[in-house]
């Protein structure tokens, strides 16, 4: 793997970083989606393994991103043997005005797995793989999404941004010194 930091090629183009297809933390696994799991939330149908009310429509809206073989893209949040939510970026790093790569993540959870800190050390597990790759991360949240303020502000995201044409909250994290 390259360091993004480094990996400016031109002033348009990161040097490919990667990170693994699955990344694994204390209590969850995040696997990338596959072309099948796709095909079903496409079509609004559920797996084995996959929570009742998982697929969201979020998750939906994340299929349309999906791109075979993208580390960038997005991933379950898995817990023991099932699919809690979804958690990934909206494609690769690229640079930033400052020229630090930089991407953005967004993630969700069904109701029923919300205010077990799921959400946190989901974000955590990935921010730990993007810190090593020299990439910045930012993250757009409605500013009346108090648990996803709390997500963002326990993992380290401390530089407010303004906000978006949708009215979210442009938020993101510096890299660790």
């Amino acid at each position: 793997m390259e360091r993004a930091g480094a990996g400016l090629d031109g002033p348009s183009r990161v040097t490919r970083v990667s990170l693994p297809s699955v990344v694994v933390s204390a209590r969850l696994r995040l696997p990338l989606w596959t072309a099948e799991d796709v095909a079903a939330i496409r079509a609004g149908r559920r797996r084995q393994g996959w929570h009742p009310d998982y697929p969201r429509r979020d998750d939906a809206d994340a299929a349309t991103l999906w791109r075979e073989g993208d580390c960038w893209a997005p991933r379950h949040i898995v817990r023991g043997v099932t699919a809690l939510g979804s958690i990934g970026f909206y494609g690769p790093p690229e640079p930033a005005a400052d020229g630090v790569a930089e991407a953005e993540v967004g993630y969700g959870l069904v109701a029923e797995a919300q205010g077990y800190g799921f959400a946190t050390e989901a974000l955590q597990c990935l921010l730990a793989h993007t810190d090593a790759l020299g990439v910045r991360v930012r993250a757009s949240v409605a500013p009346e999404n108090r648990a996803s303020l709390r997500v963002l502000a326990k993992s380290g995201f401390t530089e407010l941004r303004g906000g978006n044409e949708d009215g979210e909250l442009v938020m993101a994290r510096p890299l660790p010194a």
